[in-house]
Formats: C-alpha cells, sequence, structure tokens
C-alpha cells in the first residue's frame, strides 16, 4: 500500500486555502483603508483648531488657503489620499478620497468624505 494523498484532498485543501485568501484580502483592504483615513483626522483636526482660533481672533471663519495649515486643495500631488476644503461660512471642513488616477489612489473606486464642523462634529459619507 502506498502512503500519500489522493487528487480529492489536495483539490480540497487548495480550495479551503483560496476560500481564506479572499476573505483576508478584502479584510486586509478594509484596515488598510481606515489606515488611510488617519490622514484625514489628523489635518481636519489640525484644520479645525486654525477655524477656531481664527473666528475667536478675527471673529469670523476662513478658507483653507487662510488657515496656514498645510493641506492639499487637490489630488494632484502624490503626497496625500485626500483633498482639503474648509467653508468660511461655517468654518465646515472636508476631506474628499482622492480617486483613481489622482494623488495616492486607492487600490478599487473607493470614494468618500470625512467632515469636521467648528463644533467639534464628526460626519462624511463612511465609516472610515
Amino acid at each position: 500500500m502506498k502512503k500519500g494523498f489522493t487528487l480529492i484532498e489536495l483539490i480540497v485543501v487548495i480550495i479551503i486555502v483560496g476560500i481564506l485568501a479572499s476573505v483576508g484580502m478584502t479584510q486586509y483592504t478594509k484596515v488598510v483603508e481606515k489606515g488611510r483615513a488617519a490622514e484625514a483626522r489628523l489635518i481636519l483636526g489640525s484644520l479645525r483648531s486654525a477655524e477656531v482660533a481664527e473666528e475667536m481672533e478675527n471673529g469670523a471663519y476662513a478658507a483653507l488657503g487662510g488657515l496656514g495649515v498645510s493641506a492639499p486643495s487637490d489630488c494632484t500631488g502624490t503626497t496625500h489620499f485626500f483633498s482639503y476644503s474648509c467653508s468660511a461660512a461655517t468654518g465646515t471642513c472636508t476631506a474628499t478620497r482622492c480617486g483613481t488616477g489622482t494623488g495616492k489612489t486607492p487600490g478599487s473606486s473607493v470614494a468618500y468624505t470625512k467632515t469636521l464642523t467648528s463644533a467639534g462634529v464628526w460626519g462624511g459619507s463612511s465609516g472610515y
């Protein structure tokens, strides 16, 4: 009697490994995107602090360019995962995830926004 694995046993093992790899890859991409969203939270926090300081000093909020915080307003560069904007009327700042072909793009077509109001309320279009 020869010892070894049958072809059926090998195919079953390959199928199980494939299923585990596909589940693991989807979870991995979610974790990576949550890590990238940390950039938005950090910069939005800095923008909020600058907006609050601007409002306390001058009695009004400022647009992104007048805050003195280094945040890209578009996705043409390759240093950030988001583009940022601030409303001078409300003091709310928004981070928009750069899309395919611009900035540091996602591996898939992930498009979402994160917002932070001058009152410190988080919002946006995604749970990241």
